[in-house]
C-alpha cells in the first residue's frame, strides 16, 4: 500500500511539474503576443530564445514552447540561422483579413439587430457615450479599449458562440489594424457615428441594413490601413 501512494505521489507531482511548466510557457506566450500586437516589438526584430530566458530568468523549454505557438499563429517566423523574427503585414494580408471581418462580422451585427432584447441596446449605447467622453478630451490612448468592447458587445447578442469564436481568432490582427484607424481623428469621430448608426438600426431591428453598415465600417478602416502600407507606415 505504501509502494502504491509513493507511485501516486510522484504521478501528482510529475502532472504538478507539467502544469506549472505549460502554466509558465503561457505567460511567456501572452507576454511576447501582447508586446506584437501593441507594436513594442516590431516587425523585423530578431526575437532569442536564450536572451528571454535569460531575462526573465527561466528555463528554456517555456519560452521554445511560447514561440514555437507565436509561430504557428503567424506573429513570427524562424530565421534559417537561429532565432525568430517578428512577422511584417503583406498587403495580402490585410485584404484578407478585412475581407473575412467584413463578412463574419456584418453577419454577427445582423444576428444581434434581429436577436438581441430591447434593454440589451442599453449597454451598447453607455459604450458610445463612454467612447465620445474619452474622443472630446482628447484621450485616444482610451479610444481603441473603449471601441473593442462596443464591437464584442455587439456580436455578443448575435447569440452565436461558434460565430464569436471564429471572429476572435482575428483578435490580434483586429488589434493592430483598429490602432492604425483610430489614431487618425477623423476615423475616430466616424467610428463613433457609424456605432450610432448601427443602434438607430438594430432598435428597428433592420437586419439587413446594419450588416451592410458594419461591412462599409470596416472597408473603410481597409482603406486607410492599406493607405498607410504604402506609405511604408507598417512593416
Amino acid at each position: 500500500m505504501a509502494e502504491t501512494d509513493k507511485k501516486l505521489n510522484m504521478g501528482l507531482e510529475a502532472l504538478k511539474s507539467i502544469s506549472e511548466r505549460k502554466s509558465l510557457g503561457q505567460h511567456v506566450f501572452e507576454t511576447l503576443r501582447l508586446s506584437i500586437i501593441r507594436g513594442e516589438i516590431t516587425s523585423g526584430n530578431r526575437i532569442v530564445e536564450s536572451r528571454i530566458a535569460e531575462a526573465l530568468n527561466i528555463s528554456r523549454t517555456p519560452v521554445r514552447e511560447a514561440l514555437h505557438k507565436l509561430e504557428r499563429e503567424g506573429l513570427i517566423r524562424k530565421q534559417p540561422r537561429g532565432g525568430f523574427t517578428v512577422r511584417g503585414l503583406t498587403r495580402e494580408d490585410i485584404e484578407e483579413t478585412f475581407g473575412i471581418r467584413s463578412v463574419l462580422e456584418s453577419y454577427a451585427a445582423r444576428l444581434a439587430a434581429e436577436k438581441h432584447l430591447p434593454q440589451e441596446l442599453k449597454a451598447l449605447e453607455e459604450k458610445i457615450e463612454e467612447y465620445q467622453k474619452a474622443l472630446d478630451k482628447g484621450r485616444t490612448d482610451a479610444l481603441l479599449k473603449i471601441n473593442t468592447e462596443f464591437h464584442d458587445m455587439l456580436y455578443a447578442l448575435s447569440r452565436s458562440p461558434r460565430l464569436i469564436r471564429i471572429i476572435n481568432g482575428l483578435r490580434d490582427q483586429i488589434y493592430r489594424f483598429r490602432k492604425i484607424i483610430l489614431e487618425k481623428e477623423t476615423m475616430a469621430k466616424a467610428s463613433n457615428n457609424d456605432h450610432r448608426k448601427m443602434i438607430q438600426l438594430m432598435r428597428r431591428r433592420d437586419g439587413v441594413g446594419v450588416e451592410k453598415l458594419v461591412r462599409d465600417h470596416i472597408l473603410r478602416g481597409q482603406a486607410v490601413v492599406l493607405q498607410d502600407f504604402d506609405r511604408h507606415a507598417i512593416h
